[in-house]
């Protein structure tokens, strides 16, 4: 897959089936539309492309209501790729493209920039200024400039819409069964390694602290059994989201122990895929008292093994 930041840069003569939208979480819903996409791409004899926005456009519009991210761009980029997308477009979103109208957007950007000759939209799609256009405003455009608009109806999961909110209200939650059932796949946190206080290793149980993506979605504060992969190796791990209230309250961290490890991890990739929760964040009566509750922890985690529910 290629990705690329502005149309010109879509190097192709094939034609060009175009999903639009966010696709921040790439749940089950925004893979049903990555289904449909290819399908149209192989029917065309074209070449799959979707035209996302970087940032999340509320980032921009109103930045004090901004959703937290579930997906960076390369992870994006990524679980797309997995499913057949060929080229990635991430718009760069900003005050300009924020107050262009949808029909411009419509007739600019897809019909004479992207070349667009199928355009595919989730079922509650809004775009252009003020959040004004929608499918009948692609499907009025798209007839007078020549290409077809697909609109792809909700996916429910147990009853459920799937939606990106969903994912990340399941996941501040904690509840990881559903965060699974909605995304089609276990949340991963992927960061990098970076030096913290060290009071992991004065404990005896030494963590990598995760330096995430920008206003990153986390799971509700507490501890969790993850996956983790880094440094060519892959083991389980207890993790740690909290502001660590035993020795006073502080900035809300990510860090994780690994099972049986004793590497060196500083400036290396980590992903680490939720596997269960544990149990809450909570203040302990001294050192003592936590450390016999990281013991414990540890251990669920080794019993744990490979599989298993999402939750315990």
């Amino acid at each position: 897959m290629k990705v690329i930041r502005h149309p010109s840069e879509l190097r192709t003569e094939l034609p060009r089936a175009v999903a639009l939208g966010v696709f921040d979480g790439v749940h089950r819903g925004h893979q049903r539309i990555l289904e449909a996409l290819a399908e149209e791409a192989r029917n065309l004899g074209g070449v799959a492309v979707v035209l996302t926005f970087e940032p999340h456009p509320d980032a921009v519009v109103r930045p004090e209501r901004a959703p937290a991210v579930l997906t960076p761009l390369p992870e994006k980029a990524a679980l797309m790729d997995q499913r057949g997308v060929q080229w990635l477009l991430a718009l760069s979103f900003d005050r300009a493209l924020a107050a262009m109208p949808a029909e411009r957007f419509a007739t600019e950007v897809l019909a004479r920039q992207v070349k667009a000759s199928v355009v595919l939209v989730g079922f509650n799609f809004r775009f252009g200024n003020a959040g004004r256009g929608d499918a009948a405003v692609l499907e009025a455009c798209g007839r007078e400039r020549g290409y077809r608009v697909r609109v792809i109806p909700p996916i429910e999961v147990a009853g459920e819409v799937v939606s990106s909110t969903g994912v990340r209200e399941a996941l501040a939650a904690g509840r990881l069964e559903r965060v699974e059932r909605l995304l089609g796949r276990r949340y991963s946190l992927v960061g990098r390694v970076v030096p913290g206080d060290g009071r992991g290793r004065t404990l005896g149980y030494p963590t990598a602290n995760l330096e995430l993506w920008d206003n990153a979605a986390l799971p509700g504060p507490g501890v969790y059994v993850v996956r983790c992969r880094a440094d060519g190796t892959e083991r389980l791990g207890v993790l740690n989201v909290g502001r660590r209230p035993t020795f006073g309250e502080g900035p809300v961290k990510v860090e994780v122990h690994l099972l049986d490890y004793e590497g060196y991890l500083y400036g290396q990739r980590m992903r680490v895929e939720l596997l269960g929760w544990l149990r809450r964040e909570k203040v302990f009566d001294g050192v003592e008292a936590l450390c016999r509750q990281i013991q414990k922890d540890v251990e669920t985690a080794r019993a744990w093994g490979s599989g298993g529910a999402c939750n315990i």
